[in-house]
């Protein structure tokens, strides 16, 4: 299926590696030239150089903090300049979810959530309101965010904040952009497989789920290649589980 993608412009955050990464990847093979976003830009260079390499597009490494203001004016400034414009925006840039232990009241700091809450929340935020404008006059745009799985389940009480935040963020955003031709969506990815999973985490995932193994970051970047397809205008401020399936839960 041509996604009709060929030819756009897109902007990831958290795109050196991981889920991220696979995201540009996708985006690039479907035609899509790519400016990649993360801290560490010896990272960002090697993945620039590679996924060019394997597809042929242009991919733009710039160094952003997602949980600074000035940072993320300046990011998308530079992406637009670097790409003439751009029309797709996936924000995935965040700490890892579990990163700090917050399995009880106890555990969870106000420090650890606000930290997490100001570069992934907030940090979308931010580059939302950047590029909205630029979405909004060309008449057209996709904003992914990526959340977590954590949004639908107890046991991580940062983790669960920041991605029910995500999800109500971007029905803000669905819900103003979209009569303008700007859509928004929410991914929610369970225990996915990326350049660091172990064999452990892996089989302890894939016993968690419905389908009986663990999903790839590929399919989580299919996922959002179909949704900033120009094919995808009915959907707009949905989240969608790519978790492989909570068992015993429906949700409706």
């Amino acid at each position: 299926m041509d996604l009709q993608l060929n030819g756009k412009r897109a902007l990831v955050t958290g795109a050196s590696r991981g889920i991220g990464k696979a995201i540009a990847l996708t985006l690039a093979r479907e035609g899509v030239d790519v400016v990649i976003a993360a801290r560490n830009l010896e990272t960002l260079n090697a993945t620039a150089l590679e996924l060019a390499s394997a597809t042929d597009r242009r991919v733009v490494p710039l160094v952003v903090d997602t949980g600074d203001d000035a940072s993320v004016k300046t990011l998308v400034e530079q992406a637009i300049q670097a790409l003439g414009g751009i029309d797709i925006l996936v924000n995935n840039a965040a700490t890892p979810g579990g990163a700090a232990p917050a399995a009880t009241i106890a555990q969870a700091s106000s420090a650890a959530v606000l930290d997490d809450v100001n570069v992934k929340v907030a940090g979308y935020l931010r580059t939302a309101q950047a590029i909205a404008p630029h979405l909004v006059a060309a008449g057209w745009g996709r904003i992914i965010n990526i959340g977590g799985l954590a949004a639908r389940s107890t046991g991580h009480y940062v983790a669960s904040i920041r991605n029910v935040a995500v999800s109500a963020l971007t029905k803000n955003l669905a819900d103003e952009l979209g009569p303008r031709g700007v859509t928004a969506n929410v991914i929610h990815p369970g225990g996915t497989r990326t350049e660091k999973t172990t064999p452990e985490a892996e089989a302890r995932i894939a016993a968690s789920n419905t389908i009986g193994r663990i999903v790839d970051a590929s399919e989580i970047a299919w996922l959002v290649a179909v949704l900033a397809s120009p094919l995808s205008g009915a959907i707009n401020g949905q989240t969608l589980a790519a978790g492989g399936g909570t068992p015993k839960v429906i949700d409706y």
